[in-house]
């Protein structure tokens, strides 16, 4: 599999032969790598070279190291494509997994200034306050807290939030989702975000801001949401 009198560099042909194995199913989420030793002595290459082909995968997301126990096959990264106003739910059936959601909090409470601001509601108005770990084929995902207006939205339960509050605004409630606006950064896990997603606290997150609003441009929703950044990625396309 490594040709040494190609000009293609040995670690970057090694790298796309692991790639390969994975991609064909030979080499399957949470297996172990052989050490780099072996590669190096299997195809007469440096160390070296196999830590950088290594590295690249890592970084590519195709492999993770756990310090003391050797380098495995990654968890294979949802993606969802940044074009089009989709839930949670819809993603995740759109992909092949079973949406779920694990309820940590419901209750109404008085709008703070900042809820208040980003819905466009009196100061104290009631709100839901909805927290939940989004899960995919029972994995965590992403811890998610929604504020709704309940002057706007009536009627909601923790069964109906328990499965898709879109459907239940669309289809129950008659009111048109539009359009939202969304914000991503980057951050690590706080101990808190750490004990809900199942990873360890400092590890790399993606904290996204929605504001969803309908069709006459009311806001319906402000979401604040931490992704674990080793199974979920975005994707745009763009057209110049």
């Amino acid at each position: 599999m490594i040709d040494k009198n190609s000009p293609i560099p040995l670690y970057y042909q090694l790298e796309e032969h692991i790639k390969e194995l994975i991609e064909k199913g030979e080499l399957r989420p949470g297996d172990a790598l052989p050490a780099e030793r072996e590669y190096a002595e299997k195809y007469q290459i440096s160390r070296m070279t196999v830590r950088q082909a290594f590295t690249q995968l890592v970084n590519e997301g195709y492999l993770h190291r756990l310090q003391g126990k050797g380098t495995f096959v990654a968890e294979r990264k949802i993606e969802q494509a940044l074009q089009g106003l989709t839930s949670f739910t819809e993603d995740m059936k759109a992909r092949g997994f079973e949406p779920g959601s694990q309820l940590i909090h419901f209750e109404i409470i008085p709008a703070t200034s900042q809820i208040a601001s980003q819905l466009s509601i009196q100061e104290y108005g009631p709100v839901y306050e909805i927290k939940r770990i989004r899960l995919a084929d029972g994995v965590p995902m992403a811890l998610e807290t929604n504020y709704i207006s309940a002057n706007l939205i009536k009627g909601l339960t923790e069964e109906i939030v328990n499965q898709s509050l879109y459907t239940y605004i669309e289809d129950r409630l008659n009111l048109r989702i539009d359009h939202a606006a969304q914000v991503i950064e980057s951050s690590i896990a706080t101990q808190s975000e750490a004990n809900y997603l199942n990873i360890n606290k400092g590890a790399p997150v993606m904290l996204i801001q929605r504001n969803t609003f309908l069709h006459d441009g009311t806001p319906v929703e402000f979401v604040k949401s931490a992704y674990r950044a080793d199974r979920y990625k975005f994707m745009i396309q763009m057209k110049r």
